[in-house]
């Protein structure tokens, strides 16, 4: 879970680097470094502890580097701690090759036994440096071949750039599992990353690396092969992001502008799959044909953190609409959980940036199964997205802050349109209630957007609740996931202690947590089970618990026992869930900013999970 950028060009490739680095800061932060090939044809480098200023701090005042051709590295560890000597890019023992990596190599230890029984001297803990001495053990005046040669002795997933002082004019970089590289094409000069975003700004020409590529860059071009060398055409792409889409737009955290930015997420994800007379039309792109659809005897899906909270709002969603067996499951216990699934069954697998390894494996499993399987996935092109049988794409644009946000409402309301189009394939819901759903749909913009405008009123109630020693959040049915997204967001960027719950077994157990200083944020939306929840709130309030509602405007029974309420909009109980979100992630947003919290990039996590 790290970022990787390359350049080779005309330019001094020191500023672009640690330019894309920063926008790939998201990505890794313990730890980065760069290395370039000087005016000499030298290697030199830079890299340190810490986030990426210390590295710019020191590219300033001392460890001046300059160089047309350039990598850079920002890390997030898993061998090794976070430390100079762990720092990317690692070097061989001649000090002419350089690599930076993103991943695990997995056959690390028997390979660096026997390099270390060949003479050769190790100085960090990581897996990675492993890559740069058996590159130099293959090495015979040929880079290209020598990295050809590494890569079929190594285990893993993986993305690698290397460098060379021997082949100045080339830079080398490779892709195996669920690490995203792309090369974006300029004028004389070549770039490459590990996301469209940290080049945005240099070229909107890029090609995607899949997995089992590699690719020879030079300041005129690319060749793009297989690890045998086998050439590979690929289309270029032409990003049409606006390239302001990655930077803050005047918002404090890229968070906050990602909570403000849904309203016209949703309608990105609706545009042009809601007919005019408010039928869901998805036949043209998910890759699965109605036949096959209407054949399924049973759902399946899977998913880690948020994606897995979007899920649980699907499967609620499917089960109601669609009538099917539906099954929820971890992505990351899904290949350990022996699934029951065959030729019958679809398999939907949610990840917003499609290169999860949990959920990658897990869609191996269910392909191994013959099953079929849907990927609801943000980014085209990705790991997911070429496993899949098809891909129902959320069109959330990039996201930035570590904690999701638009990506759970852009993948909920994705599965909102896979479900009715089931539905309505399979005559399992009436086409008026179908419809009715749909058309709702339609106004869920305007009603994101008038939560949005409470904001003010969720930061006081923030500032009062800022100090807990732990928050519960409770939900039943469709809601009961709002509740675990909503803990999620809390724990992730506050560091406080938060849990969610459905509503019915807080007196099975968490009933005894509850005192004056544990708040109890309960979903009251209408709905078949709101009284239901009303009656658990009731319970809460008497152990003293603080309580705070999520309710619709003019709600006399939320008002008379919340100590606070935030107001949403009334809108059909099954698209609730995109709306009753949205206090919650603004709560968790203001109690992380008051407390001064790293918002957009929390200790510990990373934006995209390429590890198991």
């Amino acid at each position: 879970m790290c970022g990787i950028v390359g350049y080779i060009g005309k330019r001094d490739s020191v500023p672009i680097i640690l330019d894309s680095l920063q926008r790939l800061e998201y990505r890794g932060y313990d730890s980065a470094g760069i290395a370039v090939l000087d005016s000499r044809g030298s290697l030199s480098g830079t890299k340190a502890e810490g986030k990426l200023s210390r590295l710019a701090e020191l590219l300033r005042n001392g460890s001046r580097l300059s160089g047309q051709v350039g990598v850079g590295h920002t890390r997030w560890a898993t061998h090794g701690r976070p430390s100079d000597a762990n720092a990317h890019p690692h070097l061989d023992c001649s000090g002419k090759i350089a690599v930076v990596h993103n991943g695990i190599i997995e056959n690390y230890t028997p390979l660096r036994a026997a390099l270390l029984d060949a003479g050769h001297v190790f100085t960090s803990e990581t897996d990675t440096e492993v890559l740069a001495h058996l590159i130099e053990a293959h090495y015979n005046h040929d880079l290209e071949d020598a990295v050809r040669r590494t890569l079929q002795e190594v285990r893993g997933a993986y993305a690698i750039g290397v460098i060379s002082s021997d082949d100045p004019d080339h830079l080398i970089f490779a892709r195996n599992g669920a690490s995203p590289l792309v090369v974006g094409i300029g004028d004389g000069e070549m770039f490459v990353a590990s996301d469209t975003p940290a080049i945005l700004q240099y070229t909107r020409k890029e090609v995607i690396l899949q997995e089992g590529e590699m690719v020879v860059v030079g300041r005129d071009g690319y060749r793009l092969m297989a690890y045998d060398g086998t050439p590979v055409d690929r289309d270029v792409i032409q990003v049409t992001w606006d390239a302001s889409s990655a930077e803050k737009s005047g918002f404090k955290h890229f968070m906050l502008k990602e909570i403000f930015e849904q309203p016209n997420v949703i309608k990105e994800t609706i545009a042009g799959r809601i007919s005019e007379s408010n039928d869901i039309e998805l036949a043209d792109e998910l890759g699965l044909s109605d036949t096959r659809l209407s054949q399924v005897s049973k759902i399946a899906i899977t998913g880690c953190g948020t994606a897995y909270h979007a899920g649980m709002v699907g499967m609620y969603l499917l089960r109601s609409l669609v009538q099917l067996p539906v099954e929820l499951e971890l992505a990351s216990e899904f290949r350990y959980g022996d699934p029951v699934i065959d030729s019958t069954a679809l398999t939907i697998a949610m990840s917003q940036s499609g290169e999860t390894a949990d959920t990658i494996e897990a869609v191996k499993i269910a392909k191994s199964a013959n099953s079929a399987v849907l990927g609801i996935c943000n980014v085209v092109g990705s790991h997911l997205t070429r496993l899949a049988d098809g891909t129902l794409f959320t069109r959330g644009g990039p996201e930035i802050g570590v904690a999701a946000s638009k990506t759970y409402v852009s993948q909920v309301t994705a599965m909102t349109m896979l479900a009715l189009y089931l539905a309505r394939l399979r005559n399992t819901t009436s086409e008026h209630r179908a419809r009715e759903i749909a058309e709702n749909m339609k106004l869920l913009p305007a009603a994101v957007d008038v939560v949005l405008n409470t904001s003010d009123a969720i930061r006081k109630v923030a500032n009062v609740i800022r100090k807990s020693r732990s928050v519960l959040f409770i939900g039943r049915y469709i809601n009961f996931p709002t509740a675990l997204e909503g803990a999620l967001k809390l724990k992730e960027i506050s560091y406080i202690h938060a849990e969610g719950y459905a509503a019915g077994e807080m007196k099975h157990g968490p009933i005894a947590l509850l005192d004056a200083r544990v708040p109890v944020v309960g979903i009251l939306t209408e709905g078949r089970v709101r009284e239901k929840t009303l009656s658990n709130l009731a319970e809460s309030k008497a152990r003293e618990a603080p309580i705070v509602v999520v309710a619709n405007y003019d709600d006399e029974e939320a008002q008379a026992i919340a100590d606070h309420v935030f107001w949403v909009p009334r809108v059909d109980e099954l698209l609730s869930p995109i709306v009753n979100i949205i206090p919650l992630q603004l709560l968790a947003y203001h109690i992380a900013d008051i407390e001064g919290k790293d918002v957009d990039q929390p200790r510990n996590l990373a934006k995209t999970v390429t590890v198991e």
